[in-house]
């Protein structure tokens, strides 16, 4: 019996290691930047671009918004893949911060918007972002720091309903062909819990995974608009929003 018992505890040693070792090969290979995302972490006249491995920092050359943006990544996607639209915003005058988050999961770096804190005191206006499981990161980063005062979802919603009196704005923009929301109902859930005013924009013809430059998303339905104009719509909505914080 003893040995039995002995046999059973080590085949189960084995297949958690072996399921440990499984998962830290797949987090460890996430979805790969693409080249629109590898060229948009290039510096230009109007956009300073500084990498430190822990976050990456698209700044304004010259005047810069008082409110800043720091964005966290979807899951098991390289972080570098969100540039395309980070950069075009930072072009605006918005200074973007782009984390860096452990395993490529965000559940497993919530606090990640701190470096962004620390690196930049300077900013006194923080809007939180990411695009799916990043947005419920940046949803739950919120409750923990009062100095958000509001939250971007692309693609995403938050957790729960513990921000939805918080006073926070709030603004979500998914697409109509986004096979992850299940073509937006998953919206639609969740909308209770967000604040009555948030603001709801469906582009017509995005989809799940052109919010980032990472190739398909599993599950994602073929989007209907260029990559280009994904991006371009979905900077200008999120400029059009932090500049509200302004007003």
């Amino acid at each position: 019996m003893k040995k039995a018992v002995l046999y059973g505890i080590g085949g189960l040693a084995v297949l958690c290691v072996v399921a440990l070792a499984a998962f830290l090969l797949w987090a460890l290979n996430p979805s790969a930047p693409g080249p629109d995302a590898l060229a948009a972490l290039q510096s230009d006249a109007t956009v300073k671009v500084v990498d430190t491995g822990d976050y990456i920092a698209f700044v304004p050359r010259g005047q810069t918004a008082p409110t800043a943006f720091v964005f966290y990544p979807g899951g098991h996607v390289d972080y570098r893949a969100y540039s395309p639209i980070l950069f075009r915003i930072a072009h605006k005058g918005y200074l973007v911060v782009l984390v860096r988050v452990k395993l490529c999961l965000a559940f497993f770096d919530i606090d990640a918007g701190l470096r962004a804190f620390d690196a930049f005191p300077e900013v006194q206006s923080w809007v939180a972002g990411g695009h799916s499981l990043g947005g419920v990161a940046a949803a739950m980063f919120a409750q923990r720091q009062p100095k958000i005062a509001g939250l971007v979802f692309w693609a995403s919603y938050p957790p729960n309903d513990k921000l939805k009196a918080s006073g926070l704005r709030m603004l979500s923009i998914y697409g109509s062909e986004d096979g992850g929301l299940d073509d937006g109902a998953k919206i639609e859930q969740h909308k209770a819990f967000q604040p009555d005013d948030t603001i709801f924009v469906e582009l017509a013809g995005a989809n799940h995974g052109q919010f980032g430059d990472y190739g398909p998303q599993p599950g994602d339905n073929p989007a209907t608009i260029s990559s280009e104009s994904q991006w371009l719509q979905s900077a200008q909505i999120t400029s059009d929003f932090l500049a509200s914080f302004g007003q």
